[in-house]
């Protein structure tokens, strides 16, 4: 009896050492881990999200997303004591971004994607970044205000964005048919309403806003009035790696909590005007005290 116990005991030890050695190489396969082997950071961006994240006229990554990730950056800097880090921006697309940051191309995905729950089946998101809503760019003259007012007609759409299952969901509430028109980009979509395939594009309303000043004649296109989906968005980290995270919100929630959010988002949406009551709610809530 006393050798059982024994060997119990042993077996006991060795299970626990086992567990200790696995949780560290798995604590060792994080991404602060990885970023201080190699000194580099990997950011996903989109390239034609504008003002969000997209390629600016000297082909380098540039938004609103684009500057709050440079922030991140800093904090991960900070926290790992590196005298030097790399940014590595690679391009990533509304088909491949969740993948991307899924199967560790990128390290962190710093675009316009919508925090869903069905995304988090694969990936994990930092806290929000910015709040808003799916609506409709439209050929103006058409009459087109509203989702009701699409019967008939033709809307574009990329499929696999939140657009698409909230657009399909609103229609048929409405009992409105149409015929929608997917693409793949935003420049795509612009270019159906410039061709006359579509009759409107739907996306994220501040997305929209900056497809509509980039067109050849910005006159012909307008905003519909409706707003039919809410868009949270955050930033795509791989699941279970909870201190990278942890550095990334500490990085937001500081930009939040000291105001300097203000200068950021003057500088890609000042024009817009000033930020709505959900998104400084937004910061607010989400400036977390240390």
């Amino acid at each position: 009896m006393r050798n059982d116990r024994l060997r119990a005991a042993a077996l006991g030890i060795t299970l626990g050492l086992a567990l200790t050695v696995a949780g560290t190489a798995a604590a060792a396969d994080g991404t602060l881990e990885k970023v201080k082997k190699a000194g580099v950071l990997v950011i996903g961006y989109r390239e034609t999200a504008r003002p969000f994240s997209f390629k600016d006229e000297q082909g380098q990554p540039a938004g609103y997303s684009v500057d709050l990730c440079r922030r991140i950056a800093a904090g991960v800097q900070k926290s790992l004591g590196l005298a030097k880090l790399d940014l590595r921006f690679v391009p990533v697309t509304a088909a491949n971004r969740v993948e991307s940051v899924a199967k560790g191309a990128v390290d962190i995905e710093c675009g316009s994607t919508t925090m869903s729950l069905s995304r988090q089946e694969q990936v994990d998101f930092t806290s929000m970044t910015f709040v808003d809503g799916g609506s409709l760019l439209v050929v103006d003259g058409l009459g087109i205000r509203a989702v009701p007012d699409l019967k008939g007609k033709r809307v574009a759409v990329i499929p696999g964005t939140t657009t698409a299952p909230a657009l399909e969901a609103v229609l048929q509430r409405a009992q409105v048919q149409t015929t929608v028109v997917p693409v793949k980009t935003h420049e795509e979509g612009l270019a159906a309403l410039e061709k006359g395939t579509a009759d409107a594009y739907a996306s994220d309303r501040t997305i929209l806003i900056g497809i509509g000043r980039r067109a050849a004649k910005p006159e012909r296109y307008a905003l519909a009035d409706e707003i039919f989906s809410y868009e949270p968005h955050g930033f795509m980290v791989r699941r279970n790696d909870s201190a990278f995270r942890l550095v990334a919100n500490r990085a937001l929630a500081g930009l939040y909590r000291s105001g300097d959010i203000a200068e950021i988002y003057r500088k890609w949406f000042g024009d817009m005007g000033a930020p709505g009551a959900a998104l400084r709610a937004m910061y607010l809530l989400h400036g977390l005290p240390e």
